[in-house]
């Protein structure tokens, strides 16, 4: 397993990596400066947070490390692992249907809140990294 040493980075294919579900205190990381959005970046053993330009973007419960988050206006797309299963949300278009993949099987279809957000649960306890594709219907 391998964890976002400096709480979050860019990676060489243009997406970011965050995240240290290791940490036993709160560690936060502000002003990351990435495609010209502001990305902050909050993590420890119980929670993962993101934020881009104030606005919320992930939060895991418990905390866990995420690899090659990328997002557009179709899909969002990340590796995610971490000690123990994870609850996680993230934000999307309010009241918008999305299916949800998880290592590449179909886990279903849901819409979003009017809040845009959407929330999922991924099985880490037994697995190396488990990939998310949230792709819209």
């Amino acid at each position: 397993m391998s964890v976002v040493k400096e709480l979050i980075c860019t990676e060489a294919d243009g997406s970011i990596s965050f995240g240290n579900y290791e940490l036993s205190a709160k560690s936060k990381k502000e002003d990351f400066e990435h495609n010209g959005d502001l990305y902050k970046v909050k993590t420890f053993k119980e929670i993962t947070k993101l934020e881009r330009n104030g606005m919320f973007v992930y939060e895991s419960v418990p905390g866990t490390t995420v690899s090659h988050f990328t997002e557009d206006e179709k899909e969002m797309r990340f590796s995610v692992e971490g000690m123990e299963d994870a609850q996680i949300t993230v934000e999307l278009e309010e009241e918008t249907e999305y299916t949800i993949w998880i290592n590449g099987e179909d886990a279903g279809s849901v819409k979003t809140n009017k809040g845009g957000k959407l929330s999922l649960s991924v099985e880490l306890e037994n697995a190396d990294k488990v990939s998310v594709k949230i792709e819209k219907a």
